[in-house]
């Protein structure tokens, strides 16, 4: 079985989101690409029985390589992600806030100085069938430039050059989004962060920690 370590990857980036309360049940998918191909966990199997064998490997036209289960039905949203960004690790999840605010804005508010982890704007995608090629042509759409983008009426996706990476954003984005929804609920005009506010930031926060370049 080629590519172990990219697998167990996965598991354990699966097995986090149920930790951090980011997916619940078989909700979500986590892929990750690797040379020329794409691992992608499979549809319909709880997280904490998911097993590195289980993850699927396909070709980036979506045929399998080695895979003994039916890959997520987001694989086309995960294909489309990765043929118009240079992303090699892909998040998408349902959490509650990230989920709740989607149905309620276009773009997530400027609301704290997190945006700029993303690059300055969180835009929502339109609602779209799970699975369809609207889904994924709308989350490449709302994606653009940015790392993450809400799917209404859905989710959230993050993309990075990791999966550890990919996964932390997916943790900042929905802290992001209940902090946006608290805001909201108060009925309160917020104070907003204006656009250069939010420009001075975001490339100080993204080469922030221990280690020059590691992303947030």
């Amino acid at each position: 079985m080629r590519y172990q370590a990219q697998r167990e990857a996965v598991v354990t980036t699966c097995r986090r989101l149920v930790e951090q309360r980011l997916v619940v049940g078989t909700a979500g998918n986590v892929s990750l690409r690797v040379d020329d191909l794409l691992l992608v966990t499979p549809s319909g199997v709880d997280y904490d029985q998911l097993t590195p064998e289980q993850v699927g490997l396909h070709r980036l036209d979506g045929r399998a390589v080695e895979a003994e289960l039916a890959p997520t039905s987001e694989l086309p949203m995960h294909q489309a992600i990765y043929a118009a960004n240079a992303a090699r690790a892909i998040v998408h999840t349902h959490s509650v806030a990230a989920t709740a605010l989607s149905c309620l804005v276009e773009e997530i508010p400027p609301i704290h100085y997190y945006l700029g982890i993303f690059g300055g704007a969180v835009r929502v995608a339109p609602y779209a069938p799970y699975g369809s090629p609207e889904l994924a042509a709308a989350t490449v759409t709302a994606l653009g430039d940015s790392s993450a983008c809400l799917l209404g009426n859905h989710g959230a996706v993050t993309v990075a050059g990791t999966l550890a990476h990919a996964f932390r954003r997916a943790a900042y984005l929905e802290w992001l989004c209940e902090v946006a929804l608290r805001v909201l609920g108060t009925g309160v005009t917020a104070r907003t962060l204006f656009a250069a506010e939010l420009a001075e930031v975001t490339p100080r926060i993204q080469q922030y920690g221990q280690h020059p370049g590691d992303e947030i």
